[in-house]
Protein backbone atom coordinates (compact mmCIF):
# COMPACT_ATOMS: atom_id res chain seq x y z
CA UNK A 1 0.00 0.00 0.00
CA UNK A 2 3.09 2.20 -0.08
CA UNK A 3 2.27 3.86 -3.37
CA UNK A 4 -1.13 4.93 -2.07
CA UNK A 5 0.55 6.75 0.82
CA UNK A 6 1.97 9.32 -1.61
CA UNK A 7 -1.55 10.42 -2.51
CA UNK A 8 -4.28 10.06 -5.08
CA UNK A 9 -5.23 11.73 -8.34
CA UNK A 10 -8.81 12.99 -8.39
CA UNK A 11 -9.91 12.67 -12.00
CA UNK A 12 -13.13 14.55 -11.30
CA UNK A 13 -14.24 16.36 -14.44
CA UNK A 14 -10.81 16.49 -16.12
CA UNK A 15 -12.14 14.40 -19.01
CA UNK A 16 -14.32 17.45 -19.82
CA UNK A 17 -11.86 20.37 -19.68
CA UNK A 18 -14.36 22.72 -21.36
CA UNK A 19 -16.70 22.12 -18.41
CA UNK A 20 -14.15 22.71 -15.64
CA UNK A 21 -14.04 26.51 -15.89
CA UNK A 22 -17.85 26.74 -15.88
CA UNK A 23 -18.05 24.40 -12.89
CA UNK A 24 -15.34 26.37 -11.06
CA UNK A 25 -17.33 29.61 -11.32
CA UNK A 26 -20.66 27.99 -10.47
CA UNK A 27 -19.35 25.96 -7.53
CA UNK A 28 -17.42 28.93 -6.11
CA UNK A 29 -20.61 31.04 -6.20
CA UNK A 30 -22.69 28.28 -4.57
CA UNK A 31 -20.01 27.71 -1.93
CA UNK A 32 -19.93 31.40 -0.99
CA UNK A 33 -23.74 31.37 -0.81
CA UNK A 34 -23.55 28.31 1.44
CA UNK A 35 -21.10 30.01 3.79
CA UNK A 36 -23.19 33.18 3.91
CA UNK A 37 -26.56 31.45 4.31
CA UNK A 38 -25.62 28.92 6.97
CA UNK A 39 -23.54 31.40 8.96
CA UNK A 40 -26.52 33.78 8.93
CA UNK A 41 -28.85 31.06 10.25
CA UNK A 42 -26.44 30.26 13.10
CA UNK A 43 -25.90 33.90 14.08
CA UNK A 44 -29.59 34.81 13.89
CA UNK A 45 -30.50 31.79 16.04
CA UNK A 46 -27.93 32.85 18.64
CA UNK A 47 -28.66 36.60 18.67
CA UNK A 48 -32.48 36.67 18.62
CA UNK A 49 -33.94 35.41 21.91
CA UNK A 50 -37.24 34.58 20.18
CA UNK A 51 -35.41 31.88 18.24
CA UNK A 52 -34.05 30.17 21.34
CA UNK A 53 -36.37 27.22 20.77
CA UNK A 54 -35.77 23.52 20.02
CA UNK A 55 -36.53 23.98 16.30
CA UNK A 56 -33.82 26.63 15.85
CA UNK A 57 -31.44 24.78 18.15
CA UNK A 58 -31.53 21.83 15.75
CA UNK A 59 -31.51 24.13 12.72
CA UNK A 60 -28.28 25.71 14.01
CA UNK A 61 -26.75 22.24 14.26
CA UNK A 62 -27.91 21.50 10.70
CA UNK A 63 -26.35 24.73 9.41
CA UNK A 64 -23.08 24.02 11.23
CA UNK A 65 -23.08 20.51 9.76
CA UNK A 66 -23.61 21.87 6.25
CA UNK A 67 -20.82 24.42 6.70
CA UNK A 68 -18.32 21.78 7.80
CA UNK A 69 -19.50 19.14 5.31
CA UNK A 70 -19.21 21.34 2.26
CA UNK A 71 -15.93 22.86 3.50
CA UNK A 72 -14.38 19.39 3.75
CA UNK A 73 -14.91 18.86 0.00
CA UNK A 74 -15.35 22.09 -1.99
CA UNK A 75 -11.98 23.86 -1.39
CA UNK A 76 -10.09 20.82 -2.72
CA UNK A 77 -12.53 20.56 -5.63
CA UNK A 78 -11.98 24.23 -6.53
CA UNK A 79 -8.21 23.73 -6.45
CA UNK A 80 -8.49 20.75 -8.80
CA UNK A 81 -10.90 22.55 -11.14
CA UNK A 82 -8.83 25.74 -11.25
CA UNK A 83 -5.49 24.20 -12.21
CA UNK A 84 -3.70 21.28 -13.80
CA UNK A 85 -2.84 19.67 -10.45
CA UNK A 86 -5.52 17.07 -9.68
CA UNK A 87 -3.74 15.44 -6.76
CA UNK A 88 -4.73 15.07 -3.14
CA UNK A 89 -2.36 13.86 -0.45
CA UNK A 90 -3.05 10.56 1.28
CA UNK A 91 -3.61 12.33 4.60
CA UNK A 92 -5.90 14.82 2.85
CA UNK A 93 -7.92 11.99 1.35
CA UNK A 94 -8.16 10.26 4.73
CA UNK A 95 -9.32 13.48 6.42
CA UNK A 96 -11.84 14.14 3.66
CA UNK A 97 -13.18 10.59 3.90
CA UNK A 98 -13.60 10.63 7.69
CA UNK A 99 -15.00 14.15 8.01
CA UNK A 100 -17.46 14.05 5.09
CA UNK A 101 -18.80 10.61 6.03
CA UNK A 102 -19.16 11.51 9.71
CA UNK A 103 -21.01 14.75 8.94
CA UNK A 104 -23.21 13.17 6.26
CA UNK A 105 -24.23 10.36 8.62
CA UNK A 106 -24.87 12.84 11.43
CA UNK A 107 -27.15 14.88 9.16
CA UNK A 108 -29.20 11.77 8.34
CA UNK A 109 -29.93 11.25 12.03
CA UNK A 110 -30.38 14.96 12.80
CA UNK A 111 -33.11 15.33 10.16
CA UNK A 112 -34.98 12.45 11.82
CA UNK A 113 -34.60 14.19 15.19
CA UNK A 114 -35.98 17.40 13.67
CA UNK A 115 -39.00 15.50 12.35
CA UNK A 116 -39.70 14.29 15.91
CA UNK A 117 -39.54 17.91 17.08
CA UNK A 118 -42.12 18.87 14.42
CA UNK A 119 -44.30 15.89 15.42
CA UNK A 120 -44.39 17.03 19.07
CA UNK A 121 -45.04 20.65 18.01
CA UNK A 122 -48.08 19.73 15.87
CA UNK A 123 -49.48 16.62 17.56
CA UNK A 124 -48.77 17.52 21.20
CA UNK A 125 -48.64 21.32 21.26
CA UNK A 126 -49.72 21.64 24.90
CA UNK A 127 -46.88 19.35 26.01
CA UNK A 128 -44.26 20.72 23.60
CA UNK A 129 -42.34 22.83 26.12
CA UNK A 130 -42.26 19.97 28.64
CA UNK A 131 -41.30 17.23 26.15
CA UNK A 132 -38.73 19.18 24.12
CA UNK A 133 -36.93 20.58 27.13
CA UNK A 134 -33.30 21.72 26.69
CA UNK A 135 -31.81 18.59 28.28
CA UNK A 136 -33.59 16.29 25.81
CA UNK A 137 -32.59 18.52 22.87
CA UNK A 138 -28.93 18.32 23.86
CA UNK A 139 -29.16 14.53 24.30
CA UNK A 140 -30.75 14.07 20.86
CA UNK A 141 -28.19 16.34 19.18
CA UNK A 142 -25.33 14.51 20.93
CA UNK A 143 -26.74 11.14 19.82
CA UNK A 144 -26.82 12.36 16.21
CA UNK A 145 -23.20 13.51 16.34
CA UNK A 146 -21.93 10.37 18.11
CA UNK A 147 -23.73 8.03 15.70
CA UNK A 148 -22.13 9.83 12.75
CA UNK A 149 -18.66 9.58 14.27
CA UNK A 150 -19.15 5.89 15.17
CA UNK A 151 -20.18 4.83 11.68
CA UNK A 152 -17.33 6.69 9.99
CA UNK A 153 -14.78 5.08 12.30
CA UNK A 154 -16.01 1.68 11.14
CA UNK A 155 -16.61 2.34 7.43
CA UNK A 156 -13.60 4.54 6.75
CA UNK A 157 -11.19 2.34 8.69
CA UNK A 158 -12.36 -0.81 6.89
CA UNK A 159 -11.98 0.97 3.55
CA UNK A 160 -8.51 2.35 4.23
CA UNK A 161 -7.24 -1.06 5.38
CA UNK A 162 -7.79 -2.43 1.87
CA UNK A 163 -4.67 -2.83 -0.30
CA UNK A 164 -4.80 -0.50 -3.29
CA UNK A 165 -1.78 -2.16 -4.99
CA UNK A 166 -0.50 1.04 -6.54
CA UNK A 167 -3.86 2.21 -7.89
CA UNK A 168 -4.17 5.93 -7.18
CA UNK A 169 -6.53 7.23 -9.86
CA UNK A 170 -9.79 8.16 -8.14
CA UNK A 171 -12.51 8.58 -10.77
CA UNK A 172 -14.36 11.14 -8.68
CA UNK A 173 -13.89 14.67 -7.31
CA UNK A 174 -13.51 13.68 -3.65
CA UNK A 175 -12.63 10.66 -1.54
CA UNK A 176 -15.68 8.64 -0.51
CA UNK A 177 -16.18 4.97 0.30
CA UNK A 178 -17.79 3.67 -2.94
CA UNK A 179 -15.08 5.07 -5.23
CA UNK A 180 -12.20 3.96 -2.99
CA UNK A 181 -13.59 0.42 -2.90
CA UNK A 182 -13.16 0.32 -6.67
CA UNK A 183 -9.40 0.89 -6.24
CA UNK A 184 -8.90 -2.19 -4.06
CA UNK A 185 -7.11 -5.14 -5.66
CA UNK A 186 -8.84 -7.69 -3.41
CA UNK A 187 -12.40 -8.92 -3.07
CA UNK A 188 -14.54 -6.19 -1.47
CA UNK A 189 -17.74 -8.19 -1.01
CA UNK A 190 -17.62 -7.76 2.78
CA UNK A 191 -17.02 -4.02 2.47
CA UNK A 192 -19.86 -3.65 -0.04
CA UNK A 193 -22.18 -5.55 2.30
CA UNK A 194 -21.10 -3.45 5.27
CA UNK A 195 -21.66 -0.26 3.25
CA UNK A 196 -25.14 -1.44 2.27
CA UNK A 197 -26.06 -2.26 5.89
CA UNK A 198 -24.77 1.13 7.08
CA UNK A 199 -26.73 2.82 4.29
CA UNK A 200 -29.91 1.07 5.38
CA UNK A 201 -29.34 2.05 9.02
CA UNK A 202 -28.56 5.70 8.29
CA UNK A 203 -30.93 6.20 5.36
CA UNK A 204 -33.89 3.82 5.45
CA UNK A 205 -34.37 3.83 9.24
CA UNK A 206 -34.36 7.66 9.59
CA UNK A 207 -36.56 8.04 6.51
CA UNK A 208 -39.01 5.51 8.00
CA UNK A 209 -39.12 7.45 11.28
CA UNK A 210 -39.65 10.69 9.35
CA UNK A 211 -42.52 9.14 7.36
CA UNK A 212 -44.16 7.92 10.57
CA UNK A 213 -43.79 11.37 12.13
CA UNK A 214 -45.30 13.11 9.12
CA UNK A 215 -48.04 10.51 8.87
CA UNK A 216 -49.09 11.45 12.40
CA UNK A 217 -48.71 15.15 11.58
CA UNK A 218 -50.98 14.85 8.53
CA UNK A 219 -53.64 13.05 10.60
CA UNK A 220 -53.48 15.74 13.28
CA UNK A 221 -53.63 18.59 10.75
CA UNK A 222 -56.64 17.11 8.93
CA UNK A 223 -58.53 17.16 12.23
CA UNK A 224 -58.09 20.93 12.50
CA UNK A 225 -61.35 22.53 11.41
CA UNK A 226 -60.14 25.97 10.34
CA UNK A 227 -58.26 26.39 7.06
CA UNK A 228 -55.97 28.97 8.66
CA UNK A 229 -55.08 26.52 11.42
CA UNK A 230 -54.26 23.78 8.92
CA UNK A 231 -52.15 26.17 6.86
CA UNK A 232 -50.22 27.30 9.94
CA UNK A 233 -49.59 23.69 11.03
CA UNK A 234 -48.36 22.67 7.58
CA UNK A 235 -46.25 25.83 7.43
CA UNK A 236 -44.25 24.80 10.51
CA UNK A 237 -43.28 21.55 8.78
CA UNK A 238 -43.02 22.40 5.08
CA UNK A 239 -39.45 23.74 5.20
CA UNK A 240 -38.13 20.70 7.01
CA UNK A 241 -40.02 18.37 4.66
CA UNK A 242 -38.50 20.06 1.59
CA UNK A 243 -34.99 19.68 3.02
CA UNK A 244 -35.66 16.02 3.82
CA UNK A 245 -36.87 15.25 0.29
CA UNK A 246 -33.89 16.96 -1.38
CA UNK A 247 -31.26 15.50 0.96
CA UNK A 248 -32.49 11.92 1.25
CA UNK A 249 -33.55 11.72 -2.39
CA UNK A 250 -30.03 12.30 -3.70
CA UNK A 251 -28.24 10.29 -0.97
CA UNK A 252 -30.49 7.23 -1.38
CA UNK A 253 -30.05 7.40 -5.16
CA UNK A 254 -26.28 7.43 -4.66
CA UNK A 255 -25.79 4.82 -1.94
CA UNK A 256 -28.64 2.34 -2.37
CA UNK A 257 -28.58 2.06 -6.15
CA UNK A 258 -26.65 -1.03 -7.38
CA UNK A 259 -23.13 0.07 -8.32
CA UNK A 260 -23.28 -1.68 -11.71
CA UNK A 261 -26.39 0.25 -12.78
CA UNK A 262 -24.86 3.65 -12.00
CA UNK A 263 -22.66 5.37 -14.59
CA UNK A 264 -19.55 7.20 -13.35
CA UNK A 265 -20.78 10.58 -14.68
CA UNK A 266 -24.16 10.04 -13.07
CA UNK A 267 -22.49 9.37 -9.72
CA UNK A 268 -20.34 12.49 -9.99
CA UNK A 269 -23.22 14.84 -10.75
CA UNK A 270 -25.47 13.34 -8.06
CA UNK A 271 -22.61 13.72 -5.56
CA UNK A 272 -22.11 17.29 -6.78
CA UNK A 273 -25.75 17.99 -5.98
CA UNK A 274 -25.69 16.79 -2.37
CA UNK A 275 -22.23 18.23 -1.60
CA UNK A 276 -22.69 21.64 -3.22
CA UNK A 277 -26.34 22.42 -3.96
CA UNK A 278 -28.15 20.92 -0.95
CA UNK A 279 -26.06 22.73 1.73
CA UNK A 280 -26.77 25.99 -0.11
CA UNK A 281 -30.50 25.33 -0.44
CA UNK A 282 -31.12 24.49 3.24
CA UNK A 283 -30.72 28.06 4.63
CA UNK A 284 -32.61 29.49 1.63
CA UNK A 285 -35.56 27.16 2.24
CA UNK A 286 -35.70 27.97 5.96
CA UNK A 287 -35.18 31.70 5.42
CA UNK A 288 -37.57 32.33 2.54
CA UNK A 289 -40.35 30.17 3.97
CA UNK A 290 -40.02 31.19 7.62
CA UNK A 291 -41.57 34.39 8.94
CA UNK A 292 -39.70 34.19 12.26
CA UNK A 293 -36.27 34.04 10.62
CA UNK A 294 -37.15 36.88 8.22
CA UNK A 295 -38.42 38.99 11.13
CA UNK A 296 -35.22 38.29 13.08
CA UNK A 297 -33.10 39.30 10.06
CA UNK A 298 -35.05 42.54 9.62
CA UNK A 299 -34.66 43.26 13.33
CA UNK A 300 -30.89 42.73 13.23
CA UNK A 301 -30.46 44.71 10.00
CA UNK A 302 -32.61 47.48 11.47
CA UNK A 303 -30.37 47.69 14.55
CA UNK A 304 -27.25 47.83 12.39
CA UNK A 305 -28.62 50.55 10.11
CA UNK A 306 -29.85 52.46 13.13
CA UNK A 307 -26.46 52.21 14.78
CA UNK A 308 -24.70 53.53 11.66
CA UNK A 309 -26.83 56.68 11.48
Amino acid sequence: NGSALSGFLLIGFSDRPQLELVLFGLILFLYLMTLLGNTTIILVSLVDSKLHTPMYFFLSHLSFLDLCFTSSIIPQLLINLGGSDKSITYSGCVAQLYVSLALGSTECVLLAVMSYDRYVAVCRPLHYTFVMRPRLCHILATMAWLSGVATTLVQSTLTLKLPFCGHHLVDHFFCEVPVLLKLACVDTTFNQAELFVASVIFLIVPVSLILVSYGCIVQAVLKIKSAAGRQKAFGTCSSHLMVVIIFYGTIIFMYLQPAKSRSKDQGKFVSLFYTVVTPMLNPLIYTLRNKEVKAALRKIMGKKSGGNQ
